[in-house]
């Protein structure tokens, strides 16, 4: 185990969370079945660790609630609805807060569809998306799919780390529901 501080109680390792049926918050009645994701604790405490973040018991429960399926993009009021649905007592701030620094430290990475609009996606690599505008929804893009010339200098001082493009698309009158974009 790993001390926080002489007022603070000890962070359990993996070994801790495979012996329990459930993780309790302090104070709280709430609990999180650790049932289905209790093979993939010790890959999530790997992943906070690696990345420079103390594994919190929030933090674990919203890295997976989005690391232990496949990968996916949520907003950060999708992700607040799942955790109130698995009885994980956390504010819609703190969802914000974790969401920004899994993306600081590389876990995520930050999709911004239109202004006060972002989505947050668990592929972190090389690759772009589609933007369903009827209906909300992304669809990646592989990375090599897209070819992007001619790209401007970067101003003075600065380097281009990334392009994303988001191709924006929306249902054709008449014209069946897409099933990757619903």
């Amino acid at each position: 185990m790993t001390t926080r501080g002489a007022h603070r109680k000890p962070i359990p390792d993996a070994s801790y969370y495979q012996h329990k049926s459930a993780l309790y918050f302090v104070g709280h009645a709430y609990y999180i079945s650790l049932m289905d994701i209790a093979s993939t604790i010790p890959t999530i405490l790997a992943r906070l660790r690696g990345a420079g973040l103390r594994p919190t018991r929030q933090r674990l429960a919203l890295a997976g609630l989005l690391f232990d399926n496949a990968d996916r993009h949520v907003t950060a009021e999708q992700l607040h609805g799942e955790a109130a649905a698995a009885a994980i007592p956390v504010s819609l701030a703190t969802v914000y807060n974790t969401l920004h620094q899994f993306t600081g430290a590389g876990l995520l990475r930050e999709v911004v569809v239109e202004p006060g609009r972002s989505y947050f996606d668990t592929n972190i690599d090389d690759h772009h998306h589609f933007y369903c505008e009827s209906t909300g929804m992304l669809q990646d893009i592989p990375g090599a799919a897209v070819t992007v010339g001619q790209l401007p200098r970067a101003p003075a001082g600065t380097e281009i780390s990334r392009v994303d493009v988001i191709i924006r698309v929306r249902r054709q009158s008449g014209r069946a529901n897409p099933s990757n974009l619903e």
